[in-house]
């Protein structure tokens, strides 16, 4: 997402029309205040703890290397920004696409390695609000993107190609900006920005977002559905028997 100081956006009369390009899901440090901060880092870590029993109690060790590679297409695609108009640009998020491959307890583990290295190596956000980035992009981008997701493929037809990538677009689209709007909400009860203006500015930025996100996400489940259909946490039937023991659940 657009990194710009937003505070640059708030010493702007023209508040509104200012801050547009510069809000991001990546918060950095000093746009949440303390309660915010502390109630995302509790929900973070405990969700985080969740994700990790569950992966210990449900997934084989051949889960394990399907988990790196996921780690690293995101982490590398989301290094690459593609434009919108406005003059500014977007980036893939990355968790309805781990959500499908992955299934949402290790998709979620793969997602918050991305954001706590980015955070660390690159100051792609703060590291005092990393709780709330994780939260926002990690936990609810991969948690609401794969059930939703997993409704629309399911009620289409789970082992029609047409009903995955029709799940997957409206899922990702759908997860960017429920995150957007969500981070809108965070940065409002901070006292940051109003909270009619935060979710105006989120919300017509990432709805642009999510479409760039929808189309990565699907090119790429499509891609692997056509080679490697068993490696979906949710595999088409006809591929149960192949799988391998990559995941649980058929």
């Amino acid at each position: 997402m657009p990194i710009v100081p937003l505070m640059q956006a708030l010493s702007s009369s023209r508040l509104y029309h200012s801050i547009q390009p510069y809000l991001a899901l990546h918060i950095p440090d000093g746009f949440l205040n303390l309660p915010v901060i502390a109630v995302t880092w509790i929900l973070a870590i405990a969700l985080i703890a969740i994700s990790l029993n569950r992966v210990q109690g449900e997934y084989q060790e051949k889960a394990v290397p399907l988990m790196g590679v996921c780690a690293a297409f995101i982490f590398a695609a989301q290094m690459i920004n593609f434009p919108i108009p406005g003059g500014t640009s977007g980036h893939l998020l990355g968790g309805t696409l781990a959500g499908a491959l992955l299934g949402p307890w290790a998709g979620t583990l793969v997602m918050t390695v991305v954001f706590i290295v980015q955070a660390v190596v690159f100051q792609d956000g703060g590291l005092t609000v990393l709780g709330a980035n994780i939260f926002n992009m990690g936990l609810i981008g991969t948690f609401a993107g794969y059930y939703l997701y997993k409704a629309i493929r399911f009620a289409i037809g789970r082992n029609k190609l047409p009903g995955m990538a029709i799940g997957a677009a409206i899922a990702a689209w759908a997860s960017v900006t429920i995150a957007a709007i969500i981070c809108a909400i965070q940065l409002a009860i901070s006292g940051t920005v109003p909270l009619a203006v935060a979710i105006g500015a989120m919300a017509t930025w990432h709805i642009l977002i999510g479409i760039g996100e929808a189309a990565i996400t699907v090119v790429a489940l499509v891609f692997i559905w056509r080679t490697r259909p068993d490696m979906f946490y949710d595999p088409p039937r006809r591929t149960v028997s192949q799988r391998n023991g990559i995941g649980v659940r058929s």
